[in-house]
């Protein structure tokens, strides 16, 4: 048994925020922010608009292409740093929203790296034979969570959700996974926020160390995306497209070199939608299908790294 993504969906809020707009209200400029990270727009929630309100359209585009009812579904698991509220999970929201109920519902909090830690997940709940159809989608809403004073942060991340439909099959879908985590570097990118007694502790923003998170980034990138390749007897010239997180275009480019992959197999769809966290991998892999780069046959490399640190790749066949 096998696990293949038969549909793939995405959503972006209606709101769209570029560069030039951020500068009329941070220190900063639309040339800083390209030459640093390749963004020139993000899209940001409306007021009221939660990560299960991204999360919905994307998901019901996903079961649409992959032609299956919602009431098909045996498991949902929502990637998501940013969650509606604290408890119940996001992705039991979706499911109420979805019309369902009856199967498993869970999110997975691994920041950058939650969509490839859920469709890990979502490849082992298939090849075990507990579930023939399962939903995983990434959503956030960082905007909630960024500091309007820190330009270093602040103008690195938007909102948007992205979600794949995965199906059993007898056909390779699914060919390698491997994911990871140190907690030893838990402090280099994190929101150390908590909720107390109804007040918050510590601060509620995003905290980043650039240069350290750039270095890490991309070493465990080249790591994670031969131990993959090695895992399912390929090569690096066997890959068709490149599908990172998308946090920053020097990460994704500089990733690419090391690995001897040509510019033109990476797919970056970061600079009009920034650094969307458990959705932008997603997001990325939408886009491609939609415009057709993304073919049948082809073998796609996804890999992420987030705040933990957690880092994965899943290498399919499409």
């Amino acid at each position: 048994m096998f696990a293949r993504v038969i549909g793939t969906g995405s959503y972006l809020p209606e709101k769209v925020v570029t560069n030039d707009e951020l500068a009329r209200t941070v220190d900063t400029s639309d040339e800083w922010i390209r030459t640093r990270t390749g963004i020139r727009s993000r899209h940001f929630a409306a007021e009221g608009e939660l990560a299960s309100d991204l999360a919905l359209p994307a998901a019901r585009r996903a079961l649409h292409a992959a032609g299956v009812n919602p009431a098909d579904i045996d498991l949902i698991i929502v990637a998501t740093t940013t969650p509606d509220i604290i408890f119940p999970s996001t992705a039991c929201i979706l499911q109420s929203k979805l019309g369902i109920a009856g199967c498993p519902a869970f999110d997975v909090q691994a920041v950058c790296s939650g969509f490839v830690y859920a469709l890990t997940i979502a490849d082992l709940f298939i090849r075990s034979g507990q579930a023939r159809h399962v939903l995983v989608v990434g959503a956030e809403v960082y905007s909630r969570i960024l500091d309007w004073n820190d330009r270093g942060t602040c103008v690195l991340f938007g909102d948007g959700a992205g979600a794949v439909v995965v199906a059993a099959s007898d056909k390779p879908g699914i060919l390698a996974t491997k994911l990871h985590a140190d907690g030893s570097h838990k402090d280099m990118l994190c929101v150390p926020g908590s909720v107390n007694g109804g007040k918050v502790s510590g601060s509620p923003f995003v905290q980043m160390d650039g240069g350290s998170v750039f270095k890490f980034a991309v070493r465990v990138f080249e790591e994670g995306a031969n131990e993959v390749l090695k895992s399912a007897g390929l090569k690096v010239s066997d890959l068709d497209w490149f599908i990172p997180h998308q946090a920053n275009i020097r990460i994704m480019e500089a990733t690419a070199r090391k690995l001897g992959l040509p510019k033109e197999k990476l797919i970056a769809t970061v600079h009009h939608h920034g650094n969307t966290s458990a959705a932008s991998i997603p997001l990325a892999l939408d886009e491609a299908v939609k415009d057709g780069r993304v073919l049948p046959g082809q073998t796609l490399l996804l890999e992420g790294v987030g705040g933990g640190f957690t880092w994965g790749a899943v290498l399919l066949r499409w």
